[in-house]
């Protein structure tokens, strides 16, 4: 857990900013950049974090996988030491969270987006091979598809063409970004196949994303976590099993499982990059304009980021899909300038 410390203003922190970090942070600041948030970023922060800090003119960033729900509340709620200056999120920051940033004073939030992730259903490479469309994972893992009693046991329950194994799947938590981007991507897309379904988008929102979000709670759907790693150790326990996580966790564990077609399209590099794969989505990266000059290194840090982020980057060749070269200048510029998002833009 983050160590509750007093909250202090930013002008309190640039006044005494020289002698309180010159003790270390004895008097209440620091001089590490403090991360939190999303599982799936959390490695390319980290990459960068060690390159950062690599010369030793830069102290090691302290980073926590929190989950990108988690790291907003926390990135959220106020300025100071005791509060992250960097929130990793495997999807956008919804209105509400930026509301509540500003009712605490966070005011100027700078949004980066730093690459392109894919949402990967996989399974083991020593597994029964078999296809996907968003709608039969949708009947597989929601509590009521359709608004119907989820009975499906098998997977050939769901369709006869799919093989008759049960329906075992390791997925991200509520906290997740991914999992986020799961109801987004291919849940709600599954769901709305249904026109009756799609009807109640407009006449009752909150049934609506009851039928088409929320995932069954009979074990059938397994909330691993937000270490995606664990995901990947019970797909190899497990071949029967299917797993659903980052893609770059995909990338890394080539040697023992694979991507499972969704719509007829693998996750791989280049169908997630050029938006074709069904699960495609931007990653992105938020910062506090009131720390930046206050805790030292912040923009040199995030500038790094886009850099390393680039077709030839070391994040590249972690698992992380380059932006377009027009989008990734388009950063460089928020970043060098620290221009805020604006509410209006989430509305």
């Amino acid at each position: 857990m983050l160590r509750k410390l007093a909250f202090l203003t930013i002008a309190s922190l640039a006044a005494s900013g020289c002698q309180d970090q010159a003790s270390g942070g004895q008097s209440g600041t620091r001089t590490e950049i403090r991360i939190v948030g999303s599982s799936t970023v959390f490695p390319f922060a980290k990459a960068v974090a060690e390159q950062f800090s690599l010369s030793g003119e830069n102290p090691s960033p302290i980073l926590e996988s929190t989950g990108t729900g988690g790291g907003m509340s926390l990135f959220c709620a106020g300025v100071g030491a005791g509060t992250p200056d960097i929130e990793n999120a495997s999807r956008r920051i919804k209105a509400s969270e930026l509301e509540l940033c500003h009712s605490n004073g966070v005011n100027d939030v700078v949004e980066v987006q730093i690459g392109i992730d894919g949402i990967a259903i996989a399974q083991a490479n020593n597994g029964v091979s078999f296809s996907l469309t968003p709608v039969q994972i949708y009947k597989a893992i929601a509590e009521r598809p359709f608004g119907k009693e989820n009975t499906a046991k098998k997977w050939s329950d769901i369709d006869p063409s799919l093989p008759k194994l049960a329906i075992s799947v390791y997925g991200p938590p509520s906290t997740s970004g991914t999992r986020d981007a799961l109801t987004e991507l291919i849940m709600e897309v599954g769901c709305v196949t249904d026109p009756a379904t799609k009807a109640l988008k407009d006449s009752n929102k909150a049934e609506f994303e009851s039928i088409c979000h929320e995932v069954r709670a009979d074990g059938a759907y397994v909330d691993a976590g937000e270490n995606d790693n664990l995901i990947v150790q019970k797909l190899k326990a497990n071949p029967n099993s299917v797993g659903i996580f980052g893609y770059s966790f995909l990338e890394e564990n080539l040697d023992s499982v694979r991507g499972i077609a969704v719509s007829g399209i693998n996750p791989t590099y280049d169908a997630i990059a050029s938006g074709e794969y069904p699960g495609a989505r931007p990653l992105y990266v938020y910062v506090k304009k009131q720390h930046v000059g206050v805790i030292p290194g912040l923009k040199d840090y995030m500038l790094q980021f886009i850099n390393a982020g680039g077709r030839d980057g070391y994040l590249v060749k972690a698992g992380l899909i380059a932006l377009p070269d027009e989008t990734r200048a388009k950063m460089t510029e928020v970043v060098r300038n620290m221009t805020p998002l604006d509410l209006s833009e989430l509305k």
